[in-house]
């Protein structure tokens, strides 16, 4: 086997997209060095600037998503948070919600913990093999009390992606509110939450958004109150033992990261240059690359939709009598090649794709992703089958 390189070949962008663009790197320094007071916490000059970092972030994520006020987002450290913020914050005792079967834990687990601690119905609507969620089988699971619908946009395991308007208008015609998990579309699938019928919407900014971690948000729908995650400092209405109902501050306390929002408004500002469907197609086109490379070697098995079908740049597969987890170790030390191996916190997922004794291995593309990058991945997948 080939020994590694010094050049990292990055093909891990579900869990983090790297590298970031430059204009995210001068931002996140930029903002440390002339913006980093608290935002929210003081009237001086450098407190106001932070402050508007803030703003800035909110306003980009506003034109990326289509949300008519930027205030309905409440800004967070990432996807878990936001999606915790949504479920905890929405559902009460007796309250019957429904999700699907490729959800990841960061959905399933506040959800379970409902169920043990407070009586929440959960209902997952089954996938196929691929991961495909029908929005007739979504309809079909409501009932009366169904208060909320938890729909993961795109698995990240198997690149499927959900018909998300369409289970947009279901939900609406139920009088049911819809949460969108898009922590593998942000930035890679178009998002409109009015046009799409999208109630909360949870994001990263470190993954598709191209900012750094410790970023991300929840989009709360306007006539839509939650209980807050947390209680603490806001900078508004100190006055006040309750925590405020203005927003965002209802949602926010603490000290938030301004050096990354900085980073993040970069990123999605990014995004809107270059396009949403231009950073779409672009992995698309390197995803089918991979796929038909790996489906050319035997004893490769490729998970997700098939060949030429829509999918984000997730491509996940495994090598017949190979361990996933050593398959990543020998791509990283002999090749170079980053990816991640295990059950990627989504065990309902492994269930639907028939894996859940082996895991997989899942590559996923960028949009600073070559074709060379795909290619040495493919070449060094058909050098470690050769030893099974």
């Amino acid at each position: 086997m080939n020994q590694q390189t010094d050049r990292l070949i990055y093909l891990d962008h579900a869990a983090t997209s790297w590298p970031k663009p430059q204009s995210v790197l001068d931002a996140v320094q930029e903002a440390m060095v002339r913006q980093a007071a608290n935002p929210g916490r003081g009237s001086h000059r450098m407190a106001v600037s932070a402050s508007r970092v803030l703003f800035d972030a909110r306003k980009a994520l506003a034109k990326l998503f289509a949300i008519a006020n930027p205030n309905d987002i409440a800004l967070t450290f990432n996807t878990t948070i936001a999606l915790n913020m949504a479920i905890k914050g929405l559902l009460q005792p007796g309250d019957h919600v429904v999700a699907t079967a490729v959800e990841h834990n960061s959905v399933r687990r506040p959800l379970e913990y409902l169920r043990r601690t407070a009586g929440v119905d959960i209902a997952y609507v089954e996938a196929d093999e691929q991961g495909a969620i029908r929005s007739e089988a979504v309809e079909k699971a409501l009932l009366a009390n169904t208060k909320l619908v938890v729909v993961n946009h795109s698995s990240n395991l198997l690149g499927s992606i959900a018909p998300v308007a369409e289970i947009g208008t279901i939900t609406k015609n139920h009088g049911a509110k819809l949460l969108v998990d898009a922590a593998q579309s942000a930035g890679i699938l178009p998002i409109d939450v009015e046009a799409m019928g999208i109630d909360l919407l949870a994001f990263p900014g470190h993954k598709g958004l191209l900012g750094p971690q410790g970023t991300g948000g929840l989009y709360i729908h306007s006539a839509l109150t939650l209980e807050p995650l947390l209680h603490g400092g806001t900078g508004s209405q100190s006055e006040a033992v309750q925590q405020p109902d203005v927003r965002p501050d209802r949602y926010e306390s603490g000290t938030h990261n301004t050096p990354g929002l900085a980073g993040l408004a970069a990123g999605v500002r990014f995004v809107l240059h270059e396009t949403v469907e231009k950073i779409h197609n672009k992995e698309w086109t390197l995803s089918q690359r991979l796929m038909e490379g790996l489906l050319r070697i035997d004893g490769i098995r490729v998970l997700g939709p098939e060949l030429g079908k829509p999918r984000t740049g997730i491509v996940s597969f495994i090598i017949d009598n190979a361990d996933p987890s050593e398959t990543a170790f020998i791509l990283d030390q002999h090749y170079g090649i980053a990816v991640r191996s295990g059950f990627h916190c989504t065990p309902l997922a492994h269930e639907c794709a028939k894996t859940t004794d082996t895991g997989a291995v899942r590559a996923s593309v960028g949009y600073f992703t070559t074709e060379a990058d795909i290619d040495a991945l493919i070449g060094a997948v058909a050098e470690i089958k050769r030893h099974y």
